[in-house]
């Protein structure tokens, strides 16, 4: 097969969770464990790092992986899901991992994966972990795809593990309760592997330090080892106790919430120190500058025009919209614009009253199965009081408000990960 016919066949074969669902989710480690061993256990032969979160997680991954490539390192980087391209996924040094690897691993493994039957982020998973072994990478950052305890990368024993933080999100498969998704984040946690949990929380606290007791996991909770100061040129100091310090940092990364994410790439770094790996301030100073550049990493607060001012933003649950709202009501502009599109198993309810009342919504659904429909949307909106029309496209909804907007307005595209992705795809 070539490249085309290969993900026409990946896609229509192996049940993707980010388009279908619950029904794509496997609650086990058989087919993971099966492709594993089929392949000599790839992912022993390079030094890991697993990231796993509610939020935060895939900027903190990209920020970890630029890091080490200025420090001068061979660097993978595993992270899902994609925005445009399949090879977003599988990165060397911010290269994607070629067309034709991918053509080639797929047609000469279909029978086994005919066998065995994975999902679609199984036998990603297992590509990746093939892809860097071949390549002889010194470290690959892995991102934790849904959970944690269950997720297909956790056969990795990491030089460090991170959660990020915890929400409720995904609640039919991870459980109802803080609690409960913390106790699956924490299932990365491996016994006498430094962990790094990113965000303090009365429900979560007491799992994360229990977990970690039993594993004797030696934990840091980077919140109670950092005083973070941001200016308003984005710039940010960062006080460690003992007078440790890192000033004028200067990320490309512009969201307001990644105050939080910098202590935990810190902490990380610290530890990844400790390990005997060669970080200079340096590399951390034009790691964090350069993580676009480095890494490749799109839909985090992306500037898409300045006139008007147009941004677009993964965030899409509770506590990733409540910092994306907070820092759109920061912004100057006549009038806000939103291009608006949720998937169908979030609540869709309490991210709507989250909103802004004095936007112009263009409610809209991107194309994959799981996408809640537009026309559903717009009528729950107007009955929270939402002004707005509904689009049967994400094109059409971006070109409506595009259409409209003066030079001084302001256009946000968000409320799921594949609204954004269907605009930058149309974006120049």
């Amino acid at each position: 097969m070539n490249y085309p016919e290969t993900l026409q066949w990946l896609f229509a074969r192996l049940p993707m969770f980010q388009r279908e669902g619950q029904a794509a989710y496997k609650a086990n480690l058989d087919n993971t464990l099966r492709l594993d061993n089929a392949f000599g256990s790839p992912h022993r032969r390079f030094k890991t790092v697993h990231v796993g979160g509610t939020n935060g997680k895939g900027s903190v991954s990209h920020m970890l992986a630029s890091i080490l490539q200025e420090a001068g390192y061979k660097t993978g980087l595993y992270t899902s899901p994609h925005l445009t391209d399949f090879r977003e996924r599988i990165r060397i040094n911010g290269e994607m991992i070629p067309p034709a690897y991918v053509a080639e691993f797929v047609t000469r493994h279909r029978p086994l994966f005919l066998d065995i039957q994975p999902s679609f982020f199984e036998m990603t998973a297992a590509l990746a972990f093939v892809y860097f072994a071949d390549q002889q990478v010194d470290i690959a950052i892995i991102e934790v795809g849904l959970g944690g305890r269950l997720d297909s990368t956790n056969i990795i024993t990491p030089l460090l593990s991170i959660v990020t933080n915890i929400s409720l999100d995904h609640v039919a498969l991870l459980g109802d309760s803080l609690e409960k998704i913390a106790a699956e984040k924490a299932g990365i946690f491996k016994p006498g592997v430094p962990a790094i949990v990113g965000a303090r929380h009365p429900a979560t606290d007491p799992v994360f330090e229990r977990v970690a007791g039993q594993q004797a996991t030696p934990l840091q909770f980077a919140p109670d080892n950092w005083q973070v100061t941001r200016r308003e040129d984005n710039s940010y100091d960062l006080v460690r106790e003992q007078g440790l310090a890192f000033r004028d940092l200067l990320p490309d990364l512009k969201g307001f919430y990644q105050r939080k994410n910098i202590p935990v790439v810190l902490e990380a770094i610290l530890q990844l120190r400790d390990a005997g790996l060669q970080l200079p301030d340096r590399a951390i100073r034009d790691g964090l500058a350069r993580v676009t550049r480095n890494t490749g990493l799109r839909g985090r607060w992306q500037e898409l025009s300045a006139a008007p001012y147009i941004v677009c933003d993964t965030g899409h649950n509770l506590d990733g919209l409540t910092e994306t709202v907070a820092q759109i009501a920061a912004c100057p502009r006549e009038r806000l614009r939103v291009v608006l599109g949720l998937v169908n198993d979030k609540d869709a309810g309490a991210i709507l009253r989250l909103l802004p009342r004095d936007a112009i919504y263009y409610f809209t659904r991107a194309a994959l199965p799981r996408a809640l429909d537009e026309k559903l949307l717009a009528a729950q909106a107007r009955d929270l009081g939402l002004d707005g029309q509904s689009y049967p496209t994400v094109a059409g909804a971006y070109e409506a408000a595009r259409a409209a907007a003066t030079a001084k307005d302001m256009i946000y595209i968000g409320g799921s990960t594949f609204v954004v992705a269907e605009v930058l795809a149309l974006a120049p």
